[in-house]
C-alpha cells in the first residue's frame, strides 16, 4: 500500500450524497473486476459508525501503477461534476493501519424459512414456527447500496472499519476493495 488517492463528493444541494457514493462505488467495483485487481483496497476516511454513515470521501490504496490503471478504467472522470478527484500520492510513513471488511448478516427471515423447509422437508408453517420474525439480525453499521450485475437485485453491503493498529497485515482484497484479513493505511 505505497500510494493512495482520495475521491471527495462535492456538496450539491439538489443531489443526495449517498447516491453519488453508490455510483462511484459501482464504477470502482466494476473496474476492479475488469482489471482482476486484488492489490487495491479502499476505505472511507470520514466514516461515522455511530450515525452510521460512510461519509463524503472514498480513499483508494495500492501500488501507484495499479491505482492509475484503476482510475483510467473506472471512468470516474465522467462524474467530475459530482466529485473532486485527488492526485495519486505516496502513503504517509507514519500511517496506522486498519482492516476494512464486509459484514454479512442473515437478515432475510423468509429466505431462512424457505431454506429450513427445503432442507428438513417441513411446511412453511412449521418453518415459521421454528424461525420467528425476531430472528432477523439487525445491524447498526454503515452500508452502501449495491446492485448485482448478474441478478439485477439491489442489496446492502455492510462495511466495518476495524480497530486501528500499529502494524500492517498483508493480504488480498476482493472485487469490492475489502478484505477479511489485510489492512489499509489509516491516516
Amino acid at each position: 500500500m505505497t500510494h493512495y488517492t482520495d475521491i471527495r463528493l462535492l456538496k450539491l444541494p439538489e443531489i443526495v450524497p449517498e447516491h453519488i457514493l453508490e455510483k462511484l462505488f459501482s464504477k470502482v467495483h466494476l473496474a476492479l473486476v475488469a482489471l482482476n485487481r486484488t492489490d487495491i483496497g479502499l476505505s472511507f476516511p470520514d466514516v461515522d459508525e455511530k450515525r452510521p454513515s460512510l461519509g463524503q470521501r472514498l480513499r483508494l490504496h495500492g501500488p501507484e501503477a495499479s491505482l492509475r490503471a484503476l482510475l483510467d478504467k473506472a471512468g470516474i472522470a465522467a462524474m467530475r461534476d459530482y466529485l473532486q478527484l485527488g492526485e495519486v500520492l505516496p502513503t504517509p510513513e507514519d500511517a496506522a493501519f486498519r482492516q476494512v471488511r464486509r459484514i454479512q448478516v442473515k437478515s432475510n427471515v423468509e429466505r431462512l424459512r424457505r431454506r429450513l423447509a427445503k432442507r428438513h422437508k417441513l411446511s412453511m408453517e412449521e418453518a415459521a414456527e421454528r424461525i420467528p420474525e425476531s430472528a432477523a439480525a439487525q445491524l447498526h453499521v454503515p452500508f452502501i447500496r449495491v446492485r448485482s450485475q448478474s441478478s439485477g437485485h439491489a442489496f446492502h453491503l455492510f462495511i466495518s472499519h476495524g480497530a486501528i493498529r500499529p502494524t500492517p497485515i498483508p493480504g488480498w482484497f476482493n472485487a469490492y476493495g475489502l478484505s477479511a484479513v489485510a489492512t489499509i493505511p489509516w491516516f
